[in-house]
């Protein structure tokens, strides 16, 4: 794969990001692709290692060293129809995904992975270029239709796929347009949502009918059942963990979510409607949670022109470096820094927020104390920290249960998630399926698309008692 001796004769290089002081300036994206020669040169690197343990790390089983051969090749075209076999939205993960395949491949041994994300992102914007991406209506209609709830990248990948197998596909979405949290809570200066708009226009022509505006709750429940021949659930993970501390209740504390939402309907030109409005505008910021969201939360508190951005973990510091002859080649636990982190972020490990407290009904400060590993305090630890906004970004419990989930008597699991197998994505109630964060809980954008792809062969399966589609 790729250059016999490539990973010998070549060092790893990787997209790098415009300077903090020129990017926190506006909402673009703002890493900047290499050039096709340094790509072709990273590709090459791709060694022929027998095992490619890359499939393992990526939860689409992207087939990476193929791809990367033939971008040594300079086959770009062909590259992208083999990527474009496994995954529907590359441009997606290549821009958001935090790369497990990098850190399972061979060559992470010694700290110099493949730059796989680079490459994928690299492959999808070219064909995009060059118009090698079209619509793919299918040769048959079945005359079966179906309904999808929720338009995140599980419900995307799964209508797309069920549309081409000539099915007729219904995407309901609550908001006003296509992409759920692709679209709402991933901030544009990490995926502009153009990516999104020519992803729906390209299903849009391939026969998918899309639903904006349409909450999908108890009422509709058995409408939906009468309708379609089947229902697919993909409506996310929504219900936030909560911090039920003295102080909860002061203005200028919220979930990062509502935060992050406002500004993404801000920048696409949606109204906010009665909604209180939540702007880091010269506050001091503090964000509770140390994962992806309260990464983005900080990116955006700085665009926003925040005085400071604190973020606390309540978890131990992890590691710089993990030993690699323990956790290789499955995802470790070691010292991460996002790029929204590197533009200024105090961050801080073993901290438990205690209480609020503020004057006239606005939060103040954070009373806070050390633990231990236990989770256990620290005596004498305590400590305050300023705060006019304080966002909650300690992730997310379950599906909401509200409305849809209730209605149809679905069963869940002990997590609270709509309970259904990985092999045949089906619920409690025939001819009703669930995939995506609404049934194995908060997780990545590529497993969403998995699960998308999964599913849809296994509602293709029910349909028609056969299936074509690739799982």
């Amino acid at each position: 794969m790729g250059k016999a001796t490539g990973f010998l004769e070549i060092d790893r290089q990787d997209r790098k990001d415009a300077p903090a002081g020129d990017r926190v300036r506006h909402y673009r994206e703002f890493a900047l692709p290499l050039r096709e020669e340094a790509l072709i040169a990273q590709a090459a690197r791709c060694m022929d290692c027998g095992i490619p343990y890359c499939h393992q790390g990526c939860p689409v089983m992207n087939q990476i060293p193929d791809w990367n051969d033939l971008v040594y090749r300079s086959d770009w075209r062909e590259a992208s129809r083999n990527l474009h076999s496994t995954n529907n939205f590359p441009e997606f993960t290549g821009r958001i995904c935090p790369a497990p395949c990098e850190t399972s491949c061979t060559l992470n041994l010694e700290e110099a992975p493949v730059s796989i994300k680079t490459i994928e992102c690299a492959i999808a914007d070219r064909a995009w270029d060059e118009g090698w991406i079209v619509p793919e209506p299918p040769a048959v209609k079945t005359g079966k239709r179906v309904a999808i709830v929720g338009s995140g990248p599980a419900g995307l990948a799964a209508a797309q796929q069920l549309a081409r197998a000539g099915h007729e596909v219904h995407l309901y979405e609550k908001n006003a347009k296509a992409g759920g949290l692709l679209r709402y809570g991933i901030p544009d200066f990490k995926m502009e949502k153009r990516a999104i708009d020519r992803r729906v226009q390209q299903m849009e022509a391939e026969g998918v009918i899309f639903h904006c505006g349409v909450n999908v709750g108890s009422g509709e429940a058995a409408a939906l059942k009468r309708s379609y021949d089947a229902i697919l659930l993909a409506g996310g993970a929504e219900h936030p963990r909560d911090l039920p501390i003295p102080g909860r209740d002061l203005e200028g504390a919220h979930f990062a979510m509502d935060f992050l939402i406002q500004q993404n309907k801000r920048i696409g030109g949606e109204p906010l409607g009665e909604t209180p409005r939540i702007l880091a505008a010269a506050k001091h910021v503090v964000v509770i949670g140390g994962g992806d969201t309260g990464s983005d939360c900080i990116g955006t508190s700085f665009r926003q022109g925040a005085l400071s951005v604190s973020q606390l973990e309540i978890m131990p510091k992890p590691p710089l470096r993990e030993d690699k002859m323990l956790v290789w080649p499955d995802w470790p636990m070691r010292l991460r820094t996002s790029s929204s982190q590197e533009e200024g972020a105090k961050r801080d490990w073993s901290v438990m927020t205690e209480r609020f407290s503020g004057a006239e009904g606005r939060v103040e400060a954070l009373h806070c104390v050390r633990v231990n590993g236990e989770m256990k305090k620290i005596k004498g630890s305590g400590f305050t920290i300023p705060a006019d906004l304080v966002l909650l970004a300690m992730g997310f419990l379950h599906p909401v249960h509200d409305g849809l989930i209730e209605s149809l008597g679905l069963a869940l699991d002990k997590s609270g998630n709509v309970a259904a197998d990985e092999e045949g994505y089906a619920t409690s109630l025939k001819g009703v399926f669930a995939a995506g964060d609404m049934r194995r809980g908060q997780s990545l954008v590529v497993w969403a698309i998995r699960e998308g792809r999964q599913a849809a062969c296994a509602v293709d399966l029910f349909l028609m008692g056969r299936s074509d589609l690739p799982r």
